[in-house]
C-alpha cells in the first residue's frame, strides 16, 4: 500500500506540474539587500544545506562551469527572496539553469531555464524531474537537502553528456508502473489469443487488439525502463510479467473447462 500511495502521489503530482507548470514565481520581488557580497552560485536563504554539502556543491558547480560553459546556480529561500535581482546578480544568460528551492509550494523545486539548455533538455524533462526529487514524499523520505542534490546531480550528469530527453534512473515506484502496464499489456494480448473458431491461437485476434496490449506492454512498459536505465533486471521482469499475464489470461478458458469437468 505505501508504494501504490507513492506511485498514484507521483502521478497526481505530474499531472498538477502539467497543468499548472510554471518555471518559477521567484522574479514577482527585487530584493538585492539579500544578496551576498562575493560571488557564490548558491544562495541558500533557508538554510537547506550544511556547510559542507555547500562548500561540495560550490566546487562541483564552478568545475561544471568551467569545463562545459554552463551554468547552475541554486536559491533556496522561505520567506525571504531576491527576486528579480539574482538574474544580474548570477549574469543568467541562455546557457544557464537556475533551481529554486521553496517549500511553500506542493512541490519543493522549481527550475528557471535557458533557451540553449532546453535545446538539450525539453520541457518535459524538467517536470519529470521536478516532480521526481520534489515531490513531497521524496522530501519526506530523504530530505529537502537531497532533492536538491539529486535533481542538480541528474542536471549535471545530463548536461556532460551532450543533453537528455528524460531523467536517468529508474525509481523503485516508476517501475513498479512499469510493472503493472507490462502485466495488463499480457492479459490483454492472452485474452485476445483465446482458442476460437477451432484454433489453438487465435492470432487475427491478437493482431487486432495488438495497439492496445502493444501500447500497455512497449510503450509503458519497456520505453520508460530502456530509455532510463541500462540494468537488465527491471526490464526482464517487465517481460515476464507480460508472458505470465498472457499465460494465464490464454489458459483461463482450459482451467475452467477443466474444473467444470472436475465438478461432474
Amino acid at each position: 500500500m505505501p508504494n501504490l500511495k507513492r506511485t498514484l502521489g507521483c502521478f497526481l503530482a505530474t499531472c498538477v506540474a502539467l497543468m499548472t507548470w510554471a518555471v518559477s514565481p521567484a522574479y514577482a520581488f527585487d530584493n538585492p539587500e539579500l544578496l551576498p557580497d562575493v560571488q557564490t552560485p548558491i544562495i541558500d536563504l533557508a538554510d537547506t544545506l550544511t556547510s559542507v554539502q555547500e562548500e561540495q556543491l560550490i566546487a562541483t558547480l564552478d568545475q561544471l562551469e568551467a569545463e562545459t560553459g554552463y551554468k547552475l546556480r541554486v536559491l533556496t529561500q522561505f520567506d525571504r527572496t531576491p527576486g528579480r535581482a539574482v538574474k544580474e546578480f548570477w549574469q543568467l544568460d541562455d546557457k544557464s539553469v537556475l533551481l529554486i528551492a521553496d517549500s511553500r509550494g506542493g512541490n519543493l523545486l522549481g527550475f528557471n531555464v535557458g533557451d540553449a539548455v532546453y535545446n538539450l533538455m525539453p520541457r518535459t524533462f524538467w517536470i519529470e524531474l521536478q516532480t521526481r526529487y520534489g515531490n513531497q514524499f521524496f522530501v519526506r523520505d530523504n530530505g529537502e537537502d537531497q532533492s536538491i542534490l539529486q535533481s542538480l546531480q541528474s542536471v549535471e550528469g545530463c548536461l556532460r553528456q551532450g543533453g537528455c530527453q528524460v531523467v536517468p534512473g529508474l525509481p523503485r515506484e516508476q517501475w513498479i508502473l512499469t510493472l503493472v502496464t507490462s502485466a495488463l499489456g499480457g492479459i490483454v494480448c492472452g485474452f485476445a489469443a483465446q482458442p476460437r473458431d477451432g484454433k489453438v491461437f487465435a492470432w487475427q485476434w491478437a493482431l487486432i487488439f495488438s495497439p492496445l496490449w502493444g501500447i500497455l506492454f512497449i510503450a509503458f512498459g519497456i520505453g520508460p525502463v530502456v530509455t532510463r536505465t541500462s540494468d537488465w533486471l527491471p526490464l526482464t521482469r517487465n517481460i515476464l510479467a507480460f508472458a505470465l499475464g498472457a499465460l494465464v489470461a490464454y489458459l483461463t478458458p482450459v482451467i475452467n473447462q477443466s474444473a467444470s469437468d472436475a465438478t461432474h
